[in-house]
């Protein structure tokens, strides 16, 4: 029973009945079928990309497409997710060092 008047349903069942001409003829219940009702309700699920939720959840699209994903693309989205850390890193050494260095009056 939902609480609160909360839709309990999975985006599966929901984007399934969204898209009822577009699948036609398919099972509700077969994995596949539902896995393409999610693809279509990602289509056409628009955000606005110049804000702090659309970047956001941009990154949660890529990160449960990563999770879904298996060999040489699990791979490559690894190593994506690496060097954007490892460019994160160098920013945050390099700040603090500039920091130090300004503090701690470095020069003449």
């Amino acid at each position: 029973m939902a609480e609160h008047g909360r839709n309990e349903e999975g985006p599966a069942r929901r984007a399934g009945r969204r898209f009822e001409d577009d699948l036609v003829g398919l099972d509700p219940h077969d994995p596949e079928a539902r896995a393409f009702a999610e693809h279509l309700d990602r289509m056409e699920h628009a955000t606005p990309r110049y804000t702090v939720e659309g970047y956001l959840d941009g990154v949660q699209n890529f990160a449960e497409s990563a999770n879904r994903v298996t060999g040489h693309r699990r791979l490559v989205a690894i190593l994506v997710v690496g060097l954007i850390l490892l460019g994160v890193l160098y920013t945050v050494w390099e700040a603090l060092l500039f920091i130090l260095g300004t503090f701690l009056g470095a020069g003449g």
